[in-house]
């Protein structure tokens, strides 16, 4: 019989909350869920998309680890579903991002004059 806290059961456990988190991220949709994550959805985000996936990277990523903050601290407020929705919503943006930054064209820097020909 296995203990409560051994290896295998750990691993077990770590593994289903993967599979989770992945299959929540699979399914986020950002008009439906962002604004529950984030209090200034859409004010306050830039235009054009590729920056606006970076500010929402930026966001999410410093509201999960604040709310990371909070479970480790013990705090009354820390909601483990919170916790999850963001990991969820950050995987998803994070990957909506580099598919972008591939895609997308090269940047060029508007400060640069070209030489003349």
């Amino acid at each position: 019989m296995l203990g409560f806290f051994s290896l295998p059961v750990s691993s077990k456990a770590e593994a289903a909350v993967r599979s989770t988190v992945r299959a929540g991220a699979c399914g986020y949709d950002r008009g439906r869920m962002l604004h529950r994550l984030l209090r200034e959805w859409p004010i306050g985000f830039p235009e054009t998309e590729p920056d606006r996936s970076r500010a929402i990277v930026r966001r999410l990523a410093a509201a999960l680890r604040a709310e990371r903050t909070l479970g480790r601290a013990g705090h009354w407020t820390y909601d483990l579903n919170r916790h999850i929705a963001l990991r969820q919503a950050h995987l998803s943006e994070a990957s909506t991002l580099r598919r972008l930054r591939r895609s997308g064209p090269a940047r060029t820097n508007p400060d640069t004059k070209k030489a003349p020909e």
